[in-house]
């Protein structure tokens, strides 16, 4: 019986470990993947657009758009930079074909949420931007996060549909699909803080191989331990 269950275990053991591994692989090419995206040049947006269509993945891809920001559609994202708590600045884009992107423009403290109180950063014109293209979250990522308030223009995840809407922008083809995070180019008045966006992706899946590999290993060596010197029956 005890046999039975250690065998039982040490595959499960031997699976988890494989299932890491493969975890593994696919991390590293994701990661090399961004890291190409991130080093390689800006492409127009259209050019994107076409990538997005095909794969539903531009993430981390460099992209260059131009258009008037519409300042009153400003959308705040709770956030933290550099220990200081506030808001990521999402405004939306009129591009030149009439449509519309949310920019990412970078982060503002807390105080400063309101634009009347910085109002340099409210530049008017058309203006060019170079950035990281970023793919919507398909559901909140997480059920530990608080729920947006549109209402009070606080999201505390990057619901894409309803920062447009409650921004009064188009849905559907009017409404670029994937926002684009601002590089670091200063903005006027110095606010909001631009290049904002954080790479960061953990990569624990070898030493969690290693783990359930040496579980199994440890477990094998117990089973075989057991058949060499059976319990006696008295």
């Amino acid at each position: 019986m005890l046999l039975g269950l250690g065998l039982v275990l040490f595959f499960i053991l031997l699976a988890l470990g494989t299932w890491q591994v493969q975890r593994l692989y696919w991390k590293e090419e994701l990661l090399q993947t961004i890291d190409q995206r991130t080093h390689s040049g800006p492409v127009p947006l259209a050019e994107v657009e076409k990538r997005f269509a095909a794969t539903g993945d531009v993430d981390y891809t460099p992209v260059t758009v131009t258009g008037t920001f519409l300042h009153q559609g400003e959308r705040h994202f709770f956030a933290t930079w550099e220990g200081q708590s506030g808001f990521d600045v999402f405004t939306p884009l009129h591009l030149e074909d009439g449509r519309f992107v949310l920019i990412n423009r970078g982060f503002v403290p807390y105080d400063l949420k309101d634009p009347a109180k910085r109002p340099q950063s409210q530049g008017l014109g058309q203006v060019t931007v170079t950035g990281l293209a970023r793919d919507p979250l398909p559901a909140k990522p997480s059920m530990m996060l608080p729920d947006n308030d549109p209402q009070k223009n606080i999201f505390y995840w990057k619901d894409r549909d309803a920062m447009a809407a409650s921004a009064g922008l188009p849905a559907g083809a009017g409404l670029v699909p994937f926002f684009i995070d601002a590089n670091a180019a200063p903005n006027p008045g110095g606010l909001p803080i631009g290049g904002v966006t954080i790479i960061d992706l953990p990569n624990s899946h070898l030493q969690y191989a290693v783990t359930w590999y040496g579980l199994a290993a440890a477990l094998a060596g117990v089973l075989i331990f057991m058949l060499r010197h059976p319990a006696k029956e008295e």
